[in-house]
């Protein structure tokens, strides 16, 4: 990961017809993803009944590359794949949507419990069997997005209503995904690109002034993400770029880290 950016900007409205466009395009790009990482689901246990954590992983989280990793609330998926598919089109840039992660969790859930949590000859579930598929189940996705999350360039988060709480409570959320994906923004290594030749040196003072000023807290803390409003993204969205790369770099320029951490 090299930048995180708050997007504020209510520049989407899903109901609108003219991002319909845009919509099939995501859709497509993030069908993709979807499928890579539904193709092996039922192959994680092994023939003794052992189901094997790094197997489940793998096959649940294989190998995807993306240039931005979109964090938001599951009510916002269609305007997430309508942003995707603005950035392929316009850019090429590949989003990678969490939800296509955990979004599968109750699904591999229903399929470990069923098998495995069942109360002797009953319908019903075993409270403490199923503690257990469950804390395996979500350590096993934290895991994954801890991966996606440093394995990319820049982070977005989709700051909406159903994502932190509005009105008198701001910067606190109720999905437990998401206030885990911008804790590790706050902690995890931040790499510049190689071709931004940034040297470390510098870029590591600027990061060490940042992380000094945040703290890690159940309330959601967003101070690390660079704000990204409606007038900045439709100047970007109009830059003439030749790459994914040079298309971030763009952003990046418009977008400098705050003078306080230079």
């Amino acid at each position: 990961m090299y930048r995180g950016y708050n997007l504020t900007s209510n520049i989407i409205n899903a109901e609108i017809d003219e991002f319909n466009e845009f919509y099939e395009i995501g859709k497509i790009q993030n069908n993709k993803t979807k499928k890579s990482i539904q193709e092996n689901l039922n192959h994680f246990t092994s023939k003794n009944g052992v189901i094997s954590g790094t197997d489940l992983q793998k096959n649940w989280f294989p190998e995807v590359k993306s240039h931005i990793f979109l964090s938001h609330s599951h009510k916002d998926e269609k305007i997430a794949i309508i942003l995707a598919g603005i950035l392929y089109e316009i850019f090429n840039i590949e989003t990678f949507i969490d939800s296509n992660v955990w979004g599968y969790s109750n699904h591999i859930l229903k399929q470990i419990d069923n098998t495995y949590c069942k109360n002797t000859g009953q319908n019903t579930y075993n409270y403490d069997k199923r503690n257990y598929s469950t804390s395996h189940i979500n350590l096993i996705l934290s895991t994954a997005l801890n991966k996606m999350i440093d394995n990319s360039e820049c982070i977005f988060f989709l700051n909406t209503p159903n994502s932190i709480t509005p009105a008198s409570i701001i910067d606190k959320t109720t999905s437990p995904w998401i206030f885990s994906e911008i804790a590790t923004t706050q902690i995890i290594r931040k790499v510049p690109p190689k071709r931004l030749n940034i040297k470390d040196s510098k870029y590591s003072a600027q990061m060490k002034a940042l992380n000094e000023n945040l703290k890690i807290e159940y309330d959601i803390e967003l101070s690390h993400l660079t704000n990204l409003n409606e007038n900045t993204l439709w100047e970007w969205f109009k830059k003439d770029c030749n790459s994914p790369e040079n298309a971030l770099d763009q952003l990046y320029s418009l977008t400098p880290l705050s003078n306080k951490f230079l």
